[in-house]
């Protein structure tokens, strides 16, 4: 998909972080966009920035965990610009915690949003984008957590390997047809994941008695990402991807992400234990 002015975008968690980098990029690109967000403050705050700057836009107040939403999102999408040309499903949080000692709450909690908002988007975009059989375009964000290992984030690193598959198998459902399919991989970057209980839903907190182990991860990643790469960079990646039909937006080749990744697809490749460098953080 080459050719994106007039296009109309939709991207969840477009409230903050990378979604937001996302949607600014897109407006400048001339789409009109459709900003989904659990936020709804934060929400209002973006779609009013874009408005300013001239952008053609609508907010819609999305939980993407629960799919009736989603179908709403598609439908308001439809209602307001009667197209939809590339759908980011970006929305994403984040637990830590000892895979036999964080609470299953945490699981629930970090695959409604991770594994099934992704689902849910693509179940309900891309009828529409084939029955238009237009030029059009997915992306998935998943994380070099997908692609890479590492301890004490099982919720969050199983839940971004199972958008990389999902991406990998709807690509090659796709790959003869008009919709291309990215999965953006990112590395550390500065977002407001690591605070991403403030959106948890009351009936999935965590009871009152915290696991240490959760505490001291999701506290030193909290501290970590403000030193990451800012988002924009996240949203030029996302546009060369479209651009090019590019399934794989990894990391920077040479880094540290990569060479994690690369250690451990030899190992898989010769069917070794784990061996290598192991880093541990977030989108």
């Amino acid at each position: 998909m080459k050719e994106l002015r007039d296009r109309v975008a939709i991207v969840t968690g477009a409230a903050s972080g990378i979604g937001l980098a996302l949607s600014r990029r897109f407006a400048a690109e001339g789409m009109r966009v459709v900003l989904a967000d659990v936020e709804e403050d934060a929400l209002e705050a973006a779609r009013r920035e874009l408005v300013d700057g001239g952008a053609e836009t609508i907010a819609v107040r999305t939980d993407v965990s629960q799919v009736d939403q989603v179908s709403a999102l598609a439908e308001a999408t439809l209602d307001a610009f009667g197209k939809a040309h590339v759908l980011c499903n970006n929305a994403g949080v984040f637990a830590a915690g000892a895979s036999w000692q964080a609470p299953l709450s945490d699981f629930e909690w970090v695959f409604g949003v991770n594994v099934w908002g992704v689902l849910h988007g693509i179940r309900s975009f891309v009828p529409i984008m084939l029955e238009q059989n237009e030029p059009a375009h997915i992306v998935n964000t998943a994380s070099m957590a997908g692609v890479t290992r590492a301890p004490l984030v099982s919720a969050y690193y199983m839940s971004k390997h199972a958008v990389v598959s999902l991406s990998e198998t709807l690509y090659l459902e796709l790959e003869d047809g008009p919709i291309g399919v990215s999965m953006l991989c990112p590395e550390v970057i500065n977002t407001r994941i690591g605070r991403s209980e403030r959106n948890r839903p009351p009936h999935l907190k965590r009871g009152e008695e915290e696991e240490p182990t959760s505490t001291l991860v999701e506290s030193s990643l909290a501290e970590a990402i403000h030193q990451g790469l800012d988002p924009s960079v996240m949203a030029d990646r996302v546009v060369n991807g479209i651009r090019d039909d590019q399934l794989y937006i990894l990391s920077e080749e040479g880094g540290a992400w990569r060479e994690v990744c690369n250690a451990r697809l030899d190992d898989i490749r010769l069917a070794r234990n784990p061996s290598g460098p192991v880093i541990a953080a977030t989108n």
